[in-house]
């Protein structure tokens, strides 16, 4: 297997630390988005969506989008289970992991992708081309704040997001709220169980994927 991947992107960080979890190593190749890298022939080939990550198998096949790589990986590697062993632990799992996908990570880049120079002309990823919106800036800033009040809520009521144990709902809300420190500076003020939380799944070895 091959992991192409980009250090700085969120969506293959989300990758790396369920691979950390699963106690997987995979080689990877970095594709530099700065330098739309992606948009290149060579990297097309492997995924004309033209975006990140993708896990290619050892017989070509390629996989696209973070959470399809990760319920390959949890499905080829059961242990530790971070999706879920009964019906009603993989809904709930899910369904937190999309809301906050929705509400967290994309939040996030509906900021950045509208106001950040370098994306102008990229406000969406992929290989059709889109102009900035400010307003929609300003409604990813609202959103964020949104997504840091329902995760304290939720924090509040459980140790973790998903329950009792680490999840990948988990692995997308620590990536979406470091990603959310890029615009807001950091865990907003009135979120003791969002900073809790931060600090204890922060101290996985994974974290640091």
């Amino acid at each position: 297997m091959k992991l192409y991947d980009f250090k700085g992107a969120p969506n293959p960080r989300r990758v790396r630390i369920f691979l950390a979890e699963k106690g997987i190593s995979v080689p990877t190749q970095q594709v530099d988005l700065m330098a739309r890298e992606q948009h290149g022939d060579e990297f097309r080939a492997v995924n004309p969506w033209c975006t990140l990550p993708v896990l290619e198998l050892d017989d070509g096949t390629c996989i696209r989008e973070a959470m399809a790589i990760c319920r390959y990986l949890e499905a080829t590697h059961p242990e530790p289970p971070l999706m879920g062993t009964t019906a009603i632990e993989r809904a709930t799992i899910d369904g937190w992991e999309h809301k906050l996908e929705i509400d967290g990570l994309l939040a996030v880049g509906e900021v950045l992708r509208n106001s950040v120079d370098r994306f102008a002309g990229r406000a969406l990823p992929g290989p059709v081309g889109h102009e900035q919106i400010p307003a929609m800036a300003d409604r990813g800033r609202r959103r964020i704040a949104y997504f840091m009040d329902l995760l304290n809520e939720r924090l509040g009521e459980s140790e973790h997001v998903a329950g009792p144990d680490f999840s990948a709902a988990d692995v997308t809300a620590l990536v979406a709220v470091d990603f959310a420190a890029r615009v807001e500076g950091g865990i907003p003020d009135g979120h003791p169980n969002v900073k809790r939380w931060r600090e204890t799944v922060g101290a996985r070895p994974s974290a640091q994927a």
